[in-house]
């Protein structure tokens, strides 16, 4: 789409100004270790509120999966917002592809931020990391909220036909989509109802698109009615980039899993599922709140799938704003889940 608008980096643009406008910054930390975080962060820490971490899942940045939330949990959080390895402009010459060194990066990058108590917020992929986080560092976070995050699955799970995908390749090649069908593959396993309209050229233009004339990172979006399509950046649009260390952060996630050597976490915890959510199928939630036991409120979401917060943001923050503000947990359903329309 050379030579045209690009409703990417307009949206980019649009997305970065309310960030901005909320009282955050961007910034990148360089950890000393061939690793470098970006991260948006307060323009001033206030002592008197307490802080939140957001983490986000796959296939995305900080910015594309957080803002439905930005405007109202910034009035009442300093509000810290990373972009994980290998996602935005973070990056690492370390081997490491494991959720445990992306929490040891978040970690010291609070460090150097001087945070020392926060809660934590994860989708997806990043409620691996927020579990992780949680597990090393219980005197670092004081409550979790883990959204979609199938942390308890073990790798016999593919085998056994838990998931959609039969092989860990299948899921790389959905998760990184290299073309416009893909992509719609994607949209069809994350949304509950997908989008039906998804022109090519809108497509290609957030796996191909380059902004070096206009911002030197970009991520983008695009909206079909209620339905958001989320991308990532440095200079290129949703999977062009760090390609193969995705398809290790993957491969890492799912070999040798085992439930038995997942520790527990002991922090108040509120989990969130959509309850036609195709990529990590529900079992997924209730065999977590199994795991981290009485500590543990699960909240099952109606009419959702795995993008929940492109679903249901509402809900979401409804759910958020009580359990970490109000320090009120959902009022159980049966034995103890709740399942809202």
């Amino acid at each position: 789409m050379a030579g045209c608008i690009s409703f990417t980096a307009t949206r980019d643009w649009c997305l970065r100004f309310t960030f901005t406008r909320t009282g955050l910054k961007s910034t990148s930390t360089d950890l000393g270790d061939g690793t470098v975080i970006h991260c948006w962060i307060p323009k001033s820490h206030r002592p008197s509120k307490p802080s939140l971490l957001l983490i986000h899942g796959f296939g995305a940045n900080a910015m594309w999966q957080f803002y439905e939330f930005i405007s109202p949990l910034a009035s009442k959080f300093n509000l810290y917002i990373p972009d994980l390895v290998f996602f935005g402009d973070s990056y690492t010459s370390r081997p490491d592809r494991s959720e445990t060194f992306q929490a040891d990066c978040v970690k010291k990058l609070m460090d150097f931020h001087g945070v020392s108590r926060t809660n934590v917020v994860g989708i997806s992929y990043g409620g691996f990391v927020s579990y992780r986080l949680a597990a090393q560092y219980p005197e670092m976070v004081e409550r979790a909220v883990l959204i979609c995050a199938g942390v308890c699955l073990e790798e016999k799970d593919m085998e056994e036909g838990l998931f959609q995908v039969k092989t860990i390749e299948e899921a790389q090649s959905i998760l990184l989509p290299q073309t416009p069908d893909k992509m719609r593959e994607l949209m069809r396993i994350t949304f509950y109802k997908p989008a039906t309209i998804a022109p090519s050229c809108f497509l290609s233009d957030f796996i191909d698109f380059r902004v070096a004339y206009l911002l030197r990172t970009c991520e983008g979006y695009f909206s079909f009615g209620s339905y958001a399509l989320y991308t990532v950046h440095e200079g290129q649009v949703m999977c062009t980039e760090y390609v193969e260390e995705r398809k290790q952060l993957i491969h890492t996630l799912h070999k040798d899993r085992r439930l038995s050597d997942l520790p527990k976490i002991t922090q108040p915890t509120l989990i969130l599922w959509g309850e036609h959510d195709r990529v990590f199928p529900l079992e997924l939630a209730h065999r977590l709140q199994r795991h981290v036991g009485d500590n543990a409120q699960l909240v099952i979401i109606k009419d959702a799938g795995h993008a929940l917060n492109a679903e249901k943001p509402k809900e979401l923050y409804k759910y958020i704003k009580s359990f970490l503000i109000n320090s009120v947990p959902p009022k159980p359903a049966n034995n103890g889940n709740s399942k809202v329309d």
